[in-house]
């Protein structure tokens, strides 16, 4: 009889426990960021970075990493516009958002990014040290944005020294 009690223990801990990291990674650190809050912007191509309009923004963020960051909206500008004014961005990997945040699907993102129908453009660059905003805009206007690891920050992440051409580490890092 102890040993059922016992093993009845176990199963219920390891259900609760369960439930609460799919809970904790899922849904409790994730805020919506209000539209305006943050406004989208662009880098041009002589680098300085220009806030750009946008309607219909929804987005979410979470303080626990910086590449939580997802975006959905629509620019007013159009993508050949855009093409000729900011900076492309390359190498472009959209990062899955929760289920629940469902305008932002990003295998469909990635397949017009390979496709050419979508084109990424660099937000800011180092938003964080090693972290840029990328913001994917189809011909129609619809635009996706997320926080994605650069080059410099994958080899600083992995605890490797900073290449040349990177901005140096911050301290703490």
């Amino acid at each position: 009889m102890t040993g059922k009690i016992l093993a009845g223990f176990i199963v219920i801990t390891a259900l609760v426990a369960g439930v609460s990291l799919y809970y904790l990674q899922v849904y409790a650190f994730y805020e919506p960021v209000p539209e305006g809050g943050a406004p989208v912007v662009l880098t041009r191509l002589d680098g300085m970075e220009e806030p750009v309009p946008v309607t219909g923004f929804e987005g979410i963020d979470a303080d626990s990493s910086p590449i939580r960051y997802r975006a959905c909206f629509n620019v007013t500008m159009s993508a050949a516009m855009m093409t000729e004014t900011f900076e492309i961005y390359e190498h472009a990997e959209p990062l899955t958002a929760p289920g629940w945040f469902d305008c932002f699907d990003a295998a469909a993102i990635g397949a017009a990014l390979e496709s050419g129908a979508a084109t990424a453009f660099l937000g800011q660059k180092d938003i964080e040290y090693g972290i840029d905003r990328v913001i994917a805009v189809f011909g129609d206007g619809r635009a996706y944005a997320w926080n994605q690891i650069n080059e410099c920050g994958a080899v600083v992440f992995d605890g490797a020294r900073a290449p040349e051409g990177c901005p140096p580490v911050p301290e703490g890092q």
